[in-house]
């Protein structure tokens, strides 16, 4: 394996999970190979596929040795990779990620704006919140995480205490975007919601791996908060309840139809 201070390199984290860490704008990816299933955690930009392929043949693999993907949220860096692999491999997705990616909603997906455009492929399985994936050897519940976008999960590990926060929450604490369908008050929920996990590392989807997650869960919650009221005091400054008023007079006041004028009997 290549040295984990490289930008491509493949990192043993634990016994059978690999993060393959990839430079901008591609996101890190994560391999479980389970027993028997290998499983691929996000699967980063379309560009950087001969990488991922070089990652995996150092392990032994190939790209159809990949049996599900699970996709952390629908934005390119992501993405990309898993139209390379969909004709061999089970693609999954939270609904409003997998919704946003069946129909190429590029105003969320950003790839085409950024010359990362993704191959069409579609999510074969819709999980929601609280799905249960199982691997032999590790079990994954899934925790529907919006804020950055609406689409976002994270994937815990509970006997293991691992979590997999995709772009919902970096190590050191530090937040992510909000992008569109994103909300600063999801936000504040979804991290609310993984600081009570009981978590011994965590995996990003960009930057170092966490191994002081509660302390950086809790400086998210407190940052996403400080957020929130920065926000209210934006919003305050733009007098919104003027532009509300203009938006809506249309609709509260309608207009009268044309009269027209009588025609001679």
């Amino acid at each position: 394996m290549t040295n984990p201070t490289d930008k491509t390199s493949t990192v043993e984290l634990r016994p059978d999970i690999y993060q393959f860490r990839f430079g901008r704008p591609s996101s890190h990816c994560y391999l479980i190979k389970g027993k028997p299933k290998n499983v691929l955690i996000d699967t980063g930009t379309g560009a950087n596929f001969p990488n991922l392929v070089a990652r995996l043949a150092e392990l032994g693999l190939e790209p159809a040795d990949i049996h599900m993907i699970i996709l952390t949220h629908e934005h390119f860096d992501h993405i990309g990779s898993t139209a390379y692999l969909f004709n061999t491999a089970v693609v999954a997705a939270h609904p409003l990620a997998a919704n946003k990616i069946e129909l190429q909603d590029e105003f969320v997906m950003m790839g085409k704006y950024l010359d990362e455009p993704a191959g069409p492929f579609h999510a074969d399985i819709w999980i929601e919140g609280d799905a249960m994936i199982e691997l032999g050897n590790y079990h994954l519940r899934v925790l529907h995480t919006p804020g950055h976008c609406s689409g976002c999960i994270c994937l815990h590990e509970p006997d293991q205490g691992l979590l997999f926060t995709g772009d919902t929450v970096f190590a050191g604490g530090a937040l992510s975007g909000i992008f569109s369908s994103g909300s600063i008050s999801d936000y504040v929920h979804s991290l609310k919601r993984l600081s009570g996990l009981r978590v011994e590392e965590f995996y990003p989807g960009h930057g170092p791996i966490s191994k002081t997650p509660r302390q950086d869960m809790q400086k998210a919650v407190a940052d996403s908060c400080m957020l929130m009221e920065d926000s209210k005091v934006l919003f305050e400054a733009l007098d919104t309840k003027a532009t509300f008023r203009r938006l809506f007079a249309t609709v509260r006041k309608p207009k009268k139809p044309p009269q027209t004028e009588s025609q001679p009997e």
